[in-house]
């Protein structure tokens, strides 16, 4: 007699011949015995205290390891609680799947339990959502889940499991495995290469401008040799910072704007042009500008505004292809005067910042905050940013040195990610230093989480920009007010280290004994309610049309 094997079984062995290491999961029906048959192969469980944190953390293990972040939800409700996480790995392009339980199929239609339509729901925020009908075909769909995610533009997947499939027995001569294939790098044309490369070596004000492609692909080296080869200034998208580190001689983080506004070529790798990038277009970037844009999906060429020179292939290779051409080039400039002047912004610019930075008043300005960060994180260290005004004083004031290493909430500008991302970043990377960076709003979002940091013993530290509301109180909001409520006493109920800051001078010593005690921390600085951070309007229901 043929031996037969589970559909839960199948799934979990799917799942680890993919690699799969680590599930962040909230216990639920029909998948149970998902998770058993996984940790008996070897695969982390994380559960978390939230659905729409387990997907987070996801996201965050992904974006700092390179690899799928997988969440495992119970059908109904719990599935729906991932939605959020799963739009905001959407618009941020982050390789995660969803694996959902669902109600059964022999019963479907008749309102059984938690019956819902899950993928019809799921497949606006994800980039393919299925439901799985034959047990025997369950490999075949994690293969393809995995394919997908990582596949052109990463992305996140949801995979429905019906409980009556996943406890089916199924004839081992039946099964249908698959695997994914190791995603091909596709090469640039020569010709575009040339093109390229001519059009820079021309340009008086050249510009490169990177995204999360250049993570993903894995080349950073290629890019930070390209930079130092020709001498072009670059700057970064939010979640792409770390590429080339943040204080390279052609990073002038401070004169972004300026930058943006006066190139007269931009070469765009590995981001697409959307709202962070004003969409490509004027008054962000110059009316005449000419514009190279390299991306793994050619969708994205030409989208949001025309470019002159569009070229769909892996940055890695498409940069190992500039890299050779610039070398064939010849020499190019080194101090320009669209450096210097760059450079001068620069400094100008952070001279000007430099009072706030070391500002001894209270309550404590956050970029004062931001600067004892700076001054106290290790150089290596991943730095998990959410909140409005926080997340614009970190953006202005704290660099970043490692690909991988900063991550905040993205196109979405989703609140409450901070301590979920930085979760899932310490599981990707056990002996970095995690930070997570949050405002007291968005704390109260999805601060639960470091419960589940206590119980897995991940020593991530969160510190809390706290000024007592959503936003700075600076013009007055409906709705906006909140208590400086004692956040670090939730903390050490859990069974982790909190302290509350009111002085400046007491920031670094609460960071360092933060740091030494071992296990997961929160220190909460009360900070100026009035102080309102200044950055580019992303909302585009306020500006004028072009």
């Amino acid at each position: 007699m043929m031996a037969s094997i589970s559909g839960n079984a199948l799934a979990a062995q799917a799942l680890r011949a993919e690699g799969a290491e680590v599930i962040f999961y909230l216990a639920g029906g029909p998948m149970f015995d998902v998770m058993w048959e996984s940790m008996r192969l070897g695969v982390r469980a994380i559960h978390t205290r939230h659905e729409q944190g387990a997907a987070m953390m996801a996201h965050g293990y992904a974006r700092a390891s390179g690899k799928v972040g997988l969440v495992n939800t119970s059908s109904g409700p719990g599935t729906i609680n991932a939605s959020t996480g799963m739009v905001n790995a959407l618009l941020d392009a982050a390789p995660i799947i969803l694996l959902a339980g669902a109600s059964p199929l022999r019963t479907r239609d008749l309102e059984d339990f938690q019956e819902v339509d899950q993928v019809g729901a799921m497949r606006p925020l994800s980039k393919w959502a299925v439901q799985v009908h034959e047990g025997r075909r369950i490999p075949e769909y994690v293969a393809a889940a995995y394919r997908k995610a990582l596949g052109n533009r990463p992305g996140p997947v949801h995979l429905d499991f019906p409980g009556d499939v996943l406890y089916s027995e199924v004839p081992e001569d039946k099964v249908v495995w698959g695997r994914s294939p190791r995603p091909a790098r596709a090469a640039a044309d020569p010709d575009a290469v040339r093109e390229a490369v001519k059009l820079l070596k021309a340009a008086e004000r050249p510009l490169v401008i990177t995204g999360s492609g250049v993570i993903w692909s894995d080349a950073s080296e290629q890019l930070e040799a390209f930079i130092e080869r020709t001498h072009i200034p670059f700057f970064t998208t939010p979640q792409g910072r770390g590429v080339v580190p943040d204080d390279h001689p052609l990073a002038f983080v401070n004169a972004r704007s300026t930058a943006f506004r006066e190139a007269d070529v931009v070469c765009v790798v590995g981001t697409r042009f959307n709202v962070i990038l004003g969409f490509g277009r004027s008054p962000r970037f110059a009316a005449g500008v000419k514009v190279i844009m390299v991306n793994s999906d050619a969708e994205e060429l030409g989208k949001g505004r025309p470019v002159d020179l569009g070229i769909a292939g892996d940055a890695r290779q498409v940069l190992t292809q500039f890299l050779a051409e610039a070398g064939r080039a010849g020499d190019w400039a080194k101090e320009t005067a669209w450096v210097s002047h760059l450079r001068d912004v620069d400094r100008k610019k952070a001279n000007e910042m430099e009072p706030l930075l070391t500002s001894d008043a209270t309550p404590i300005h956050p970029l004062r905050l931001c600067n004892e960060i700076r001054r106290f994180m290790e150089r290596d260290a991943i730095l998990c940013v959410d909140g409005h005004d926080t997340l614009n004083f970190a953006r202005q004031s704290i660099p970043t040195f490692v690909p991988g290493h900063r991550i905040n909430a993205g196109p979405n500008g989703c609140m409450g990610v901070a301590v979920p991302n930085a979760v899932g970043a310490q599981v990707a990377k056990p002996g970095k230093q995690v930070i997570a960076l949050t405002g007291d709003g968005s704390f109260g979002m999805n601060g639960f989480e470091i419960e589940t940091a206590v119980r897995e013993k991940l020593p991530v530290l969160t510190v809390i920009c706290n000024n007592g509301g959503w936003t700075a109180d600076n013009p007055p909001k409906p709705g906006r007010d909140l208590p400086f409520t004692s956040y670090e006493r939730i903390v050490e109920v859990f069974g982790g280290h909190g302290e509350r800051v009111e002085r400046p001078q007491d920031i670094r010593p609460a960071l360092e004994r933060a740091a030494k005690s071992g296990v997961p921390a929160c220190v909460n600085v009360i900070c100026d309610p009035a102080a309102k951070s200044e950055t580019v309007r992303f909302s585009s229901y306020f500006q004028q049309q072009h």
